[in-house]
C-alpha cells in the first residue's frame, strides 16, 4: 500500500521477505541470507533506518565485488573455556553471531563471565541485536566492532577510525533489558548517507570536509571525515574499541579495513569483540537483592518528567511497526528490485 508519492509502507514480514530475496539472488546461501535478514528487519522495526533495508546494497555490493563470501560458513572454536572465537570467513557478522551465540551464553553461564571473538566478518549491521538475546538469557554483556576509517580523532582533519559502536546490555526481571547501542562518532555514517539520499543538510558538528572545515554538505562530509561524539572522549572510546575489536582479537584497525576494501565500497571487514557476564555467578545468593538495587536505580532514573532510557524510544517503533509497518521510500524499493532482478542465482 502506498502511503504518498515517495514512500510505501511494508508489514515486518514483506521487509524479511524482500531481504531475503535481494540476498538470496545475488548468491547469498539461505543461512547468510536469513541471518541478514532477521537482522535487517529488527533494525526496520525500531525505526533504525540507517541499519535497515538500506544496508541491503552494501551486503549485495560486497559479494558483488567478491570481497565477501555470501556462502561462507563461520567455524566457532572454544580456545579455553572463557574465551569463544568463530572465523566468519569473511562472511557477515549476523550468522557470525548466531553461530557463537548458544556456546557463549553457555560459558558465560557455566563461568560466570565469557568472551566472544568474531574474526573476518563484514559488519553492516546494528550491535544492539547481538545483545539484546544474550540479555533476554540473563547476561550483561558489552560488545564493540570497529569500522572503515571515517572519522577524525578530535583537533584532526584525517579519519582514522571506523564509527567504531560499542554496544552494552542488562537483563530486567519485567519487561524488556536494557540495551543501548551507539558509535562512537557524532552520527553513525549511514545517517548521513541517507541525508544524502533524501538531498537533506546535515547538523554542523556531525562532520568536516577534505580541508577540516565544518559542512552542512553530506557529500562534503562524507569526503572529508565525521566528527567523534564528546571531542576528546569520543576519541578516547573510538581507540579503546579500536583496540580491542582490532590487535586484541587478532583482527584490522580501520585503517588496515579500509585498505582492504581497496576503495570498492564494501561494508568494514574486521572483528568483533562480545564480553558475556553471567550476574548469578557473580552475585550468588546475593543475585536478587542485587538486581533489585538495580531497578531501583532506573526507578530513580525514569521517575523523572522528561526523562527516557536509552533504548526506549526503540522500543516503542518496535510496538509500532509491529502493527503498522514501515515506511520505504520509493527510491529504495526501486534500487532494491533490481538488484533482485539482476542477481546472480
Amino acid at each position: 500500500m502506498s502511503d504518498d508519492d515517495n514512500e510505501r509502507r511494508l508489514s515486518l514480514s514483506e521487509i524479511q521477505l524482500l531481504a531475503t530475496n535481494v540476498l538470496t539472488a545475488n548468491g547469498v546461501s539461505a543461512a547468510q541470507a536469513d541471518a541478514v535478514a532477521r537482522n535487517v528487519t529488527a533494525a526496520e522495526a525500531d525505526e533504525c533506518r540507517s541499519h535497515g533495508v538500506y544496508r541491503l546494497l552494501g551486503y549485495v555490493r560486497a559479494v558483488a565485488n567478491g570481497k565477501a563470501d555470501g556462502r561462507a560458513v563461520p567455524k566457532l572454536v572454544q580456545e579455553t573455556p572463557a574465551i569463544l572465537r568463530v572465523d566468519a570467513g569473511r562472511g557477515f557478522a549476523p550468522l557470525a553471531n548466531e553461530v557463537g551465540r548458544p556456546a557463549l551464553i553457555a560459558a558465560a553461564q557455566s563461568l560466570g563471565i565469557a568472551v566472544l571473538a568474531i574474526n573476518h566478518c563484514y559488519h553492516n549491521s546494528a550491535m544492539w541485536a547481538d545483545l539484546e538475546p544474550l540479555a533476554e538469557a540473563g547476561l550483561v554483556s558489552i560488545g564493540m566492532t570497529a569500522g572503515q576509517r571515517t572519522v577524525a580523532p578530535h583537533g584532526g582533519s584525517k579519519p582514522i577510525f571506523g564509527t567504531n559502536p560499542f554496544a552494552f546490555g542488562w537483563p530486567r526481571p519485567d519487561g524488556n533489558p536494557f540495551v543501548f547501542d551507539f558509535a562512537t562518532s557524532a552520527v553513525a555514517r549511514g545517517e548521513i548517507e541517507l541525508h544524502q539520499r533524501a538531498g537533506k543538510s546535515i547538523p554542523l558538528g556531525w562532520a568536516i570536509d577534505a580541508d577540516g572545515q565544518p559542512t552542512i554538505d553530506p557529500a562534503l562530509g562524507l569526503a572529508g571525515a565525521l566528527l567523534p561524539f564528546g571531542g576528546h572522549k569520543g576519541t578516547a572510546l573510538a581507540l579503546m574499541v579500536e583496540l580491542l575489536a582490532g590487535p586484541m582479537i587478532g583482527d584490522l584497525t580501520s585503517q588496515e579495513s579500509f585498505a582492504e576494501d581497496e576503495g570498492l565500497g564494501s561494508p568494514p571487514l574486521g572483528g568483533e569483540l562480545i564480553i558475556a557476564f553471567d550476574p548469578q555467578r557473580f552475585l550468588g545468593a546475593g543475585f536478587a537483592s542485587n538486581m533489585a538495587r538495580a531497578e531501583t536505580l532506573f526507578a530513580s532514573i525514569t521517575n523523572q518528567d522528561g526523562v527516557r532510557l536509552a533504548g526506549d524510544r526503540r522500543l516503542e517503533a518496535r510496538a509500532r511497526s509491529a502493527s503498522e509497518g514501515v515506511m520505504v521510500p520509493i527510491r529504495l524499493l526501486e534500487e532494491l528490485d533490481a538488484a533482485r532482478s539482476s542477481g546472480i542465482a
